[in-house]
């Protein structure tokens, strides 16, 4: 007997049969002899349908009563859950992310987890009930009051919760089979990876890759989780995303290890805007003050350029969240003077190819791949960033989709047939 843990996203359970269906996978699941845990969202849109209620009642929305409203989504979801688990002559008993023992920091809107004690979770077990759970939410010990998790929070609490229950894995479920070598929405004929490293799963996350988020995927490899990525719409095996250490649940025992690809997959993120800070004086600090100010702003930096200094000056480009580009040009535009700088480009325009694979630590070439593959399809550069595996460019957003496909094929990583989509957003 393992014990699975199991996260259903909102498209999941966007209404009373799909809920039916995620159910009768659930009971599946303990009838083939497994304890089973599960983490649910809000059902389809409802979080974003709140929030747009939220807006309308008030501009600016208490940050305390917007958790308390916004958690209430997947307080229907989890109930709803149970009691078609129920109807099916299994026990089942649902659970807030407090009363789950989901312990946060106080930070409204993404809190961050501090702590999980399940101890109703293994009561529940114990007594041979299947237990659901209401992610993206949690508790502050010392506020007492309700939090919710931010972006990814369903996900990052399945995980939470195979960490603290040490279950034997953990299962994301969303409307695609797997982890793709690309986004199939974007790249029809991209490929379903049988396993995938965390620290490639990272890099892919972190630069727009949406089936999984980098919060659960960097929870998962610092305390040793597997995650399964799997479809809630076939029964097909999924992606296993694999840690340091772990091994490939698909390969016979004894077997040796197939060697990497050079490349993983290629990612796209249409999410980023360009912030250029002209004229700055080509002086010590400078930067150090600018980047200061953009922290203190809440954007958080990716990409940076800075041009060769002209005349004593010099200019410094920067990407950040398209969200965050609006208060950190306000806080950058409220210290010109201080800072001495001549004026603000703001781009929005713009989108972001990641190309991410552990075998560019002992491969030549890849980059100059890439670089090939752009210049051939009259795809101009605008910034380059890179790491030990993985290859980031900025580009104008009305190239990027193009720039994937082409990317994708010069890679060798197109499939005979197209991939499928069961539902449509990735969640």
């Amino acid at each position: 007997m393992a014990l699975i843990v199991q996260k259903y996203g909102g498209s999941s359970v966007a209404d009373a049969e799909s809920i039916k269906r995620v159910a009768k996978r659930i009971v599946d699941t303990r009838r083939a002899g497994h304890d089973v845990v599960v983490a649910v969202s809000a059902m389809g849109d409802t979080t974003d349908e709140l929030l747009d209620l939220a807006n309308e009642v008030a501009p600016i929305p208490a940050p305390r009563e917007l958790d308390m409203l916004l958690s209430s989504g997947e307080r229907i979801s989890m109930a709803l859950l149970a009691m078609a688990i129920h109807s099916m002559g299994f026990e089942a008993r649902s659970f807030t992310g407090s009363q789950a023992g989901m312990i946060t920091d106080s930070q409204h809107g993404a809190a961050r987890i501090v702590d999980v004690t399940p101890v109703r979770l293994r009561e529940a077990l114990d007594e041979g009930a299947i237990v659901i759970v209401a992610g993206f939410q949690g508790f502050n010990r010392d506020t007492r009051d309700i939090t919710t998790l931010g972006r990814g929070g369903s996900d990052t609490t399945a995980v939470a919760l195979a960490a603290a229950l040490d279950a034997d894995v953990c299962e994301i479920y969303s409307d695609v089979d797997g982890i793709f070598t690309a986004d199939p929405r974007v790249i029809p004929k991209a490929q379903k990876l049988d396993h995938i490293g965390s620290e490639e799963m990272l890099e892919l996350a972190a630069n727009g890759a949406k089936v999984l988020y980098i919060r659960a995927v960097e929870y998962a490899r610092r305390h040793g989780v597997l995650i399964h990525a799997r479809s809630t719409f076939s029964s097909s095996e999924g992606t296993y995303v694999l840690g340091e250490g772990m091994k490939n649940p698909r390969e016979a025992e004894g077997a040796a290890a197939m060697e990497e690809p050079i490349v993983a997959g290629v990612a796209t993120d249409f999410g980023q805007a360009k912030i250029t800070v002209a004229g700055v004086p080509d002086v010590p600090g400078k930067a150090a003050e600018i980047f200061k100010i953009v922290a203190r702003s809440g954007a958080n930096v990716d990409m940076i350029v800075q041009n060769v200094s002209a005349t004593g000056r010099t200019d410094i480009s920067f990407t950040v969240p398209k969200a965050d580009s609006a208060a950190a040009l306000k806080a950058l535009a409220g210290e010109q003077t201080e800072v001495g700088f001549q004026n603000l480009v703001h781009d929005d325009q713009i989108g972001k190819l990641s190309v991410v694979g552990a075998g560019m630590r002992t491969h030549s070439g890849v980059s100059a791949v890439l670089f090939e593959a752009l210049s051939a399809g009259g795809i101009n550069i605008e910034m380059i960033s890179t790491s030990e595996i993985r290859i980031s460019v900025v580009l104008r957003d009305t190239d990027l989709a193009e720039a994937a496909h082409t990317v994708h094929t010069a890679y060798g990583l197109d499939g005979d047939a197209e991939a499928t989509v069961h539902a449509g957003t990735g969640r």
